[in-house]
C-alpha cells in the first residue's frame, strides 16, 4: 500500500437531478450530498422506511442484466454504473446519493450529465489523506466463453486500455487508451453514450427491460439496411416523436456520435463505474478486451483476493507499518474492547472466512501481574484464551460492513489445554482457523504459539449479533 499527499474530496453544495430510468421506465429524482471523510459513496432510499442505505460495494451488487444493481436486504438501486463513473472521474471519495425510487436516471446515456451536476455542487478537499491500492505485480484473467481477456500491470496512476469487437458486420473494432483519469476524463469519456443493437431491442423489451430506453438516451446500431416499414415500428416501439433514419454509420439516432470511437469509450465509462466498488481508488494499469459489467465485477473479486489486507488497512489504518495488517488503533476500530482488557496488540497475517493471526506482547507491565502470582509471574490461562477469541472475532466481525456497529458472543469454548506457562517477555502468536461457517453460528480453531512452541489450542465456537 503506497500514500500519496492527496487528500481525500467531497462536495460542498448539495444538488439534484430528475430523470427517466433506462429499464424501470419511471422518472426518478437523486440529490447529492455532503459526506464526511471515509464514508465512501453510499445510495439512501429516501422513499422507503427508515431510509436504508446501499453502500457502493461489489458485494452488495445483485443484478448485472444490462447494468450495475446492487442491493441491500430489501432495498436496492438499479444502473449505478454512470453515476459512480460521474464521482470517481471527478476523483471525488466521500458523497450520499439520495434517491426517490429503485433506478437511476438515464439521463442521456453517458455520465456528462451527472458531472455537470457534481460540479455545481462544488468538490472541496477533507482533512484526510486519499489512500490508493497500488497494483504491485501484473494479473490476468479470461473468459473464454466470452471472449474476455482482462490484464493489469502496475502504474503510478490509473489508466485503462480498452478494445471491442462484437463481430457484427456493421460495427468494427474500436480501441481507445485513458491516460490520466484527471485530465482526460471530463471532456473524452464522460459524455460518451450507451448502446445497443436493433436486433436486441425486442428481445429487452420482452424481457421487461428498456422500457425507458429511446433513440435520445441510448445509440441504437442497425443491422442491416432496414426498411421504411422496420423504421416505422421501432419509432412506434420506443413513442418516439423524431424521425428515424440509418446513418451511413448505421446508427439509427438522429444525433451523430460525439467521437468516432464513442462506443469503447462508454465501455471505458462503465468500467470506471464499476471500479468504484472496490471502496478505495487503484493505482494501475488495466488492459481490457470486450470486458462487460459481469467482467468488470469479476476483475474486483480477484484484485480483492490479492490484496485484501492492503484494502482493510486503507479502510482502519492511518498509518501502513510493515508486515501489519491492522495496528491497535486500526483493531479498536474493530473490537468494542479496551485497556485493560484489550489483549491483541496487532495483527500480521488475514485472510477473509479462513484465518486470522495476532500478536500480544506480554510485558512485566500487564496490570493481572500485580495479583496473579505476583512473585511468581504467569499469565492467566482465562486471558490467553480471551486474546485468542478476540483475535478470531476481529476476522467474524469483518465480515461485516460496519463492525462497529456487531459484537462477537463466544457461545461456547472446547477442548482447551494448557502446554506452558506464559511469562513477562513472551510474544504471543494467536493462529485462528475457520472451521466450518453456517447462518448463526461459526466454528474456529485456535492456536497460541510462543517461539514456535504451542501454550495453548482449543475450540471456538460464535455467533454475530447486532449491539
Amino acid at each position: 500500500m503506497e500514500l500519496k499527499n492527496e487528500m481525500q474530496h467531497t462536495i460542498k453544495k448539495s444538488f439534484g437531478y430528475s430523470g427517466i430510468g433506462l429499464h424501470t421506465g419511471k422518472t426518478n429524482t437523486i440529490s447529492f450530498k455532503p459526506a464526511p471523510e471515509n464514508t465512501g459513496i453510499i445510495f439512501r432510499r429516501i422513499d422507503l422506511p427508515q431510509k436504508p442505505e446501499i453502500p457502493a460495494d461489489f458485494k452488495h451488487v445483485t443484478s448485472l442484466e444490462r447494468g450495475t444493481n446492487l442491493a441491500v436486504k430489501n432495498a436496492s438501486v438499479a444502473t449505478v454504473e454512470h453515476v459512480l463513473a460521474a464521482i470517481k472521474g471527478l476523483k471525488i471519495d466521500n458523497i450520499i446519493i439520495e434517491i426517490d425510487g429503485e433506478e437511476i436516471p438515464v439521463a442521456d446515456g453517458s455520465s456528462i450529465e451527472f458531472v455537470k451536476v457534481l460540479k455545481k455542487c462544488e468538490i472541496v478537499e477533507q482533512n484526510v489523506e486519499r489512500k490508493y491500492l497500488v497494483i504491485k505485480k501484473p494479473m490476468s484473467f479470461s473468459i473464454s466463453k466470452e471472449n474476455v481477456d482482462v490484464v493489469v500491470v502496475p502504474s503510478e496512476s490509473l489508466k485503462i486500455t480498452f478494445f471491442i469487437d462484437f463481430e457484427h458486420p456493421f460495427f468494427k473494432p474500436q480501441y481507445t487508451s485513458m491516460i490520466s483519469l484527471q485530465d482526460e476524463f471530463e471532456k473524452g469519456f464522460a459524455p460518451a453514450r450507451t448502446f445497443c443493437f436493433v436486433k436486441d431491442i425486442k428481445a429487452l423489451r420482452a424481457a421487461g427491460l428498456i422500457k425507458g430506453g429511446n433513440l435520445e438516451n441510448a445509440i441504437v446500431i442497425g443491422d442491416h439496411k432496414m426498411s421504411k416499414s422496420e423504421l416505422q415500428e421501432l419509432k412506434k416501439l420506443f413513442d418516439y416523436k423524431g424521425k428515424i433514419t440509418l446513418s451511413n454509420d448505421n446508427i439509427l439516432n438522429e444525433k451523430p456520435l460525439r467521437f468516432p470511437n464513442e462506443f469503447v469509450r462508454h465501455k471505458v465509462v462503465d468500467l470506471i463505474g464499476d471500479l468504484a466498488l472496490l471502496g478505495v481508488s487503484i493505482k494501475g494499469h488495466i488492459l481490457a478486451a470486450r470486458s462487460g459489467h459481469k467482467t468488470n465485477i469479476e476483475l474486483l473479486k480477484k484484485i480483492q483476493k490479492l490484496y485484501e489486507n492492503e484494502i482493510l488497512r486503507a479502510k482502519y489504518q492511518k498509518k501502513v507499518a510493515e508486515n501489519v495488517v491492522f495496528d491497535n488503533e486500526a483493531i479498536k476500530k474493530i473490537l468494542p474492547h479496551r485497556y485493560p482488557f484489550l489483549f491483541v496488540d496487532k495483527i500480521i497475517e488475514f485472510s477473509a472466512k479462513e484465518e486470522i493471526v495476532g500478536v500480544k506482547n506480554v510485558t512485566s507491565n500487564e496490570p493481572f501481574f500485580q495479583g496473579h502470582f505476583p512473585g511468581h509471574p504467569i499469565m492467566p490461562g482465562v486471558l490467553i484464551v480471551e486474546a485468542m477469541a478476540q483475535t478470531g472475532g476481529i476476522m467474524l466481525l469483518n465480515a461485516y460492513e460496519n463492525p462497529d456497529k456487531y459484537v462477537a458472543y463466544f457461545a461456547s469454548i472446547d477442548k482447551v489445554k494448557f502446554r506452558k506457562p506464559v511469562v513477562p517477555g513472551d510474544q504471543l502468536i494467536f493462529k485462528m482457523k475457520m472451521v466450518k461457517s453456517k447462518v448463526g453460528l461459526t466454528i474456529m480453531e485456535g492456536k497460541a504459539f510462543v517461539n514456535d512452541e504451542i501454550v495453548c489450542q482449543g475450540i471456538f465456537k460464535a455467533k454475530i449479533v447486532k449491539k
